[in-house]
């Protein structure tokens, strides 16, 4: 099971980024597109978060946007 979960939508490039950084580094990842599965959007929602990707990292907080900074220290 992939420790990291990338939501993600159409025509995101800050999204494109994260995934392209991660396959770069090999970490697997789930992918999970909020404009396929919708029912995940109140969720992000409910937890403050208004732009994609949402990147949920086990064991750490999440975060928006495209973090090398913090994606790194996952690949270490």
């Amino acid at each position: 099971m992939e420790k990291v979960t990338v939501y993600t939508k159409y025509d995101c490039v800050q999204c494109k980024m994260t995934k392209k950084f991660l396959e770069t580094q090999g970490i697997p990842f789930r992918e999970i597109n909020i404009e396929e599965e919708i029912e995940y959007v109140d969720e992000l929602k409910a937890d403050g978060f208004r732009q994609t990707p949402v990147v949920s990292i086990e064991g750490m907080p999440k975060f928006s946007g495209f973090r090398p900074d913090v994606l790194k220290k996952i690949s270490a």
